[in-house]
């Protein structure tokens, strides 16, 4: 029997599942986020190569696919020399996502992770994007944006300049650290400073849900200009009536996300139908490698 490997490589973490030809999944694992991006272009390759190695054993692999955040050449050229894995392909991360939401349909396609993109298939099949830019040149919506913002506005708690809320404390606990001096350095100078801003996210949503309104406003600003990118795609790709759009993720999926996302579409008379999605994206990736070979 032979077998067949999928991988989701985000920023945050590695997701590998390894299938029988039933597409029934045999074996798990998770490993460090690959993006290189983030952890550099050396480092990536070694989380990779591990990983694929402890997930395959003694299994005879026929195709491997990489579904991977970064840069698309990079992991190209690292697809090009794994041996023992079948035939290995790439493409970005964004492919299992807009597969699990759209399942061939047309629609929108909101997805928040580390990273962040706005995704439209049109009635012709062809898969549109709009943002997924990274971090330097911003991504609504994601946890990266999210816990910049909140972390933002907590450096300016702890200068003396915005009246002292949890955020500030949050932050002190997340980094250990305790004073704006320490806490800018730190996030400046670090390897894996990318990683912790996209971390505090989580903490900024528990803090919004809570009713903190720093924290409140970092999330709807946030996903404001997600949702205005949003508008752009759909209102060049569709016309007529409600545009069915998918949410994915957990951070857009997180109760005060959505009832920002909701408050945001009838502020901004946007005509669209949610769909919520809490199915990861590694079911994607199952999915597609159904149609593997």
């Amino acid at each position: 029997m032979s077998f067949k490997i999928g991988v989701d490589g985000g920023g945050t973490k590695t997701e590998l599942i390894l299938v029988d030809s039933a597409g029934v999944v045999v074996s798990r694992q998770t490993a460090p986020g690959c993006n290189p991006s983030h952890v550099g272009s050396e480092m990536a390759r070694v989380i990779i190569s591990e990983a694929l190695a402890n997930l395959r054993g003694s299994h005879a692999i026929s195709h491997t696919l990489l579904f991977m955040a970064g840069s698309p050449a990079f992991w190209h050229e690292t697809a090009a020399v794994l041996t023992g894995f079948g035939q290995v392909t790439t493409a970005p991360d964004s492919v299992p996502v807009v597969e699990l939401a759209t399942k061939g349909r047309p629609g929108l396609v909101l997805h928040a992770g580390t990273g962040s993109f706005v995704a439209a298939r049109t009635a012709d099949g062809v898969i549109h994007y709009a943002g997924g830019l990274g971090w330097k040149l911003g991504d609504p919506g994601s946890a990266f944006d999210l816990g910049r913002r909140g972390i933002a506005h907590a450096l300016l708690e702890l200068q003396g300049w915005a009246r002292p809320t949890e955020l500030s404390t949050a932050l002190q606990a997340h980094l250990g650290l305790t004073d704006a001096i320490s806490l800018t350095r730190y996030l400046y100078n670090e390897v894996a400073a990318n990683a912790e801003i996209a971390r505090f996210a989580p903490q900024v949503i528990e803090l919004a849900q809570k009713g903190c309104p720093p924290a409140q406003a970092a999330l709807t600003a946030t996903l404001g200009e997600m949702v205005e990118q949003a508008r752009l795609v759909s209102s060049r790709l569709f016309a007529g009536p409600a545009v069915p759009c998918s949410v994915s993720g957990a951070l857009l999926n997180s109760p005060p996300a959505v009832t920002a996302l909701r408050v945001l579409a009838e502020t901004h008379a946007w005509n669209v139908e949610y769909f919520f999605l809490t199915d990861p994206p590694i079911e994607g990736v199952r999915r597609l490698l159904l149609a593997a070979g």
